[in-house]
C-alpha cells in the first residue's frame, strides 16, 4: 500500500511540475492512457508467469 501512495505522490508532483511549466503531460490523455498502462502491467505479469512455469 505504501508503494501505491508513493507512486501516486510522485505522479502528482510530476503533473504539477509539467502543468506549472506549461508542458504537455508525458502520458496519453484520458482512458487510453490508463488502459495502456494496465495493458503493460498485464503483459509483464503474463511473461513472468510463463518464465516461472517454463
Amino acid at each position: 500500500m505504501v508503494e501505491l501512495l508513493i507512486c501516486f505522490a510522485v505522479g502528482l508532483v510530476i503533473g504539477v511540475v509539467f502543468a506549472g511549466l506549461k508542458l504537455p503531460l508525458p502520458v496519453p490523455h484520458g482512458w487510453a492512457g490508463v488502459v495502456g498502462l494496465v495493458g503493460m502491467f498485464v503483459g509483464g505479469q503474463i511473461i513472468e508467469m510463463i518464465i516461472r512455469r517454463g
